[in-house]
């Protein structure tokens, strides 16, 4: 462990309604990092809850010194907790799991030794063998994942929405998370420079308590923000290279046929034959929006280069209480 940190390892629990599995949770994490001499913290996120699972964190708080606990005061998504505890974590190592005993802590030494021996900026789990619903879960995971590794260009990827990964702490401290983009951490620290991302197959385990937290509509919200964070990816501090190229090449394509069609018009009165009004061929007008819209985009791309150099996004979460 360098000296540049106070422990080796950070582990960063977000949750929401999950007081049945939180004891159990901590004693095998507690159990598996002691085993293996790893120096550690939990850092427990409350995603709001209405459980009792604060009561339950207050507990393990006052009982052991490694938890952390950071209580929102509504839910405001997985992001949003992961955001406030990467910016607290002090490990050399951050890892982040579910709450609901799906992820075995089992594998965190691994993780642990993969970044720090093998030098990987990011190491990230692949449930091969699932126990969620085939119809509902596993198949949509499959065709997301399919569409993320093309998007971002992480081939070696195949579970990109696994909670359960390790990172340098410099790769956290270098990103900003919002909405749901906790999906695309890999792709996100890929695009900060940080592309050594390695894989590693872990235990996927049956729930024991409740019941999933998120339904079908996250898939589909799950590549509605993989088109935005590719479009960030690319253009994010460049957006005139998109909106400007595209605007200039509507307006080109409008002011070409509006050319064609006045040359059509001048051409046949100079030959003395009747033409119609240049203003009742429907090409006129289609020419003429094409113009409008070109000059819109080419617009919208000195709006955003001008939006670029602010911040981008707001986090408007409370957190409510911490430990």
């Amino acid at each position: 462990m360098t000296t540049d940190f106070p422990l080796e390892l950070s582990v960063v629990v977000p949750l929401y309604n999950e007081r049945e599995s939180l004891k159990i949770l901590y004693d095998r994490l507690a159990s598996t990092l002691q085993s293996a001499s790893i120096s550690y913290e939990v850092i427990f996120v409350d995603d709001g809850s209405n459980d009792g699972s604060w009561q339950e964190i207050k507990q393990l708080h006052a009982d052991y010194p490694p938890v952390r606990a950071i209580r929102f005061a509504r839910n405001n998504g997985k992001s949003a907790g992961l955001q406030v505890a990467f910016q607290r974590a002090v490990g050399r190592v951050v890892a982040t799991m579910d709450a609901d005993l799906q992820d075995a802590p089992e594998e965190l030494p691994e993780l642990y030794r993969m970044i720090v021996k093998e030098d990987y900026d990011l190491v990230s789990g692949w449930k091969r063998k699932r126990y969620d619903n085939k119809l509902t879960k596993n198949l949509p995971s499959k065709l997301f994942n399919a569409a993320a590794r093309k998007v971002s260009g992480i081939h070696n990827l195949h579970d990109f929405n696994c909670g359960l990964k390790a990172y340098k702490n410099e790769v956290i401290k270098s990103i900003e998370l919002y909405n749901d983009m906790h999906r695309y951490i890999p792709y996100l620290a890929k695009s900060k420079g940080y592309t050594k991302i390695g894989e590693k197959e872990v235990q996927h385990a049956k729930r024991q308590f409740g019941h999933s937290k998120y339904g079908f509509s996250r898939f589909y919200k799950g590549f509605l923000d993989l088109m935005v964070i590719g479009f960030i990816a690319r253009f994010g501090r460049k957006p005139m290279y998109f909106f400007g190229t595209l605007g200039l090449l509507t307006f080109l394509v409008g002011f070409l046929a509006l050319v064609v069609v006045l040359v059509t018009k001048f051409s046949a009165l100079s030959r003395g034959v009747p033409a119609p009004l240049v203003t009742d061929r429907v090409y006129f007008f289609i020419a003429l929006a094409a113009m409008i819209i070109g000059v819109q985009l080419f617009t919208a791309g000195f709006l955003g280069e001008m939006i670029a150099q602010q911040s981008l996004h707001r986090n408007d979460y409370i957190i409510k209480e911490e430990l």
